[in-house]
C-alpha cells in the first residue's frame, strides 16, 4: 500500500456497464465528486454485471469511452479492476481490493436509489456498510423506503451531512442529490441502431467513437419511452452487485 493511496480525502466509486457513458452518467459524478467533498471519483465499467443484462459493446470499447469522456477531468479517474479480474463484477471484491489498497481512508460506494433498495439481493451485501460509506443519488419519483431487512442493516448509519464522510472510513449513509437528466444508454443503442445521432446526448469524443465503430448494429433496443427502456434506465446508475 503506498502513502499516497492511504493520505488524502475520500475516495469515490462509480460503476456500471457504461454501455455507452452518456451524459446522464456523467453529470451525475461529477455533483456526487463535490457535493460529497470527494478527491477522486473512480469509474468502474464491470466485466459481468450479475443483475443486469450483459453489455452489448466490447470491454475495450466501452473503456476507451470512458476514458474519452473523462479526458481533461483529474478528478474523475477510469479505473479497469473489474475488466481485469475477469468473472462476475461483485462490489464486495471490488471494495475489498480498494480497502486493502488504500487502508483506512474514506471510501464512498455510490448508488442509485433502485440499486440500494436492491442490495439484499447482491452478493455478500451485509458486509458493504464496513467497506465504505453509502451515498445514495436520489432520482426523481424514487422513495427510500428499504425493507425491514436492508432498514435493519442501515439503522443509526445515516449521516448528519456530507462533510461528515469524511472523518471515518466507512459505514455512513448519505443522500447526495444531482440534477435528473432524463438519458438512458438503453434509448441511445436503440437510436444508434436505427441509424440515430446521439448528439448532445454523449460527449463528443464519445459520439465520434460510436459512430466510428458502429458498436450497435441492427439491434433492437426498447423504443424509448417503453416500460422495458424505463425499467433499463433505472437500473444504469449504481456500481453492479
Amino acid at each position: 500500500m503506498s502513502a499516497a493511496l492511504s493520505q488524502g480525502g475520500p475516495i469515490g466509486v462509480f460503476g456500471g456497464t457504461f454501455d455507452p457513458v452518456h451524459h446522464g452518467h456523467l453529470r451525475t459524478a461529477l455533483e456526487v465528486l463535490e457535493g460529497c467533498g470527494l478527491e477522486q471519483l473512480r469509474l468502474i465499467p464491470a466485466h459481468v454485471p450479475p443483475h443486469r443484462p450483459q453489455p452489448r459493446a466490447p470491454a475495450e470499447l466501452r473503456l476507451e469511452m470512458l476514458r474519452r469522456a473523462v479526458a481533461g477531468e483529474p478528478r474523475l479517474v477510469v479505473d479497469d479492476r473489474e475488466l481485469r479480474r475477469g468473472g462476475p463484477s461483485y462490489t464486495v471484491d471490488t471494495l475489498a481490493e480498494l480497502r486493502a489498497e488504500v487502508g483506512t481512508r474514506p471510501l464512498c460506494l455510490v448508488l442509485g436509489a433502485d440499486a440500494f433498495l436492491g442490495l439484499p439481493g447482491w452478493h455478500r451485501w451485509r458486509e458493504l456498510p464496513g467497506l465504505a460509506h453509502l451515498v445514495v443519488v436520489e432520482r426523481p419519483g424514487t422513495r427510500l423506503e428499504p425493507d425491514a431487512v436492508l432498514a435493519g442493516l442501515l439503522a443509526g448509519r445515516r449521516s448528519p451531512d456530507a462533510a461528515a464522510l469524511a472523518r471515518s472510513s466507512a459505514g455512513l449513509l448519505w443522500q447526495q442529490p444531482v440534477t435528473p437528466l432524463d438519458i438512458s444508454a438503453s434509448a441511445i443503442r436503440a437510436l444508434l441502431a436505427g441509424g440515430g445521432d446521439p448528439r448532445f446526448l454523449v460527449p463528443e469524443a464519445v459520439r465520434e467513437l460510436l459512430m466510428a465503430s458502429r458498436c450497435y448494429p441492427s439491434i433492437a433496443g426498447p423504443a424509448a419511452g417503453s416500460k422495458e427502456a424505463q425499467r433499463s434506465a433505472k437500473q444504469e446508475t449504481g456500481i453492479t452487485g
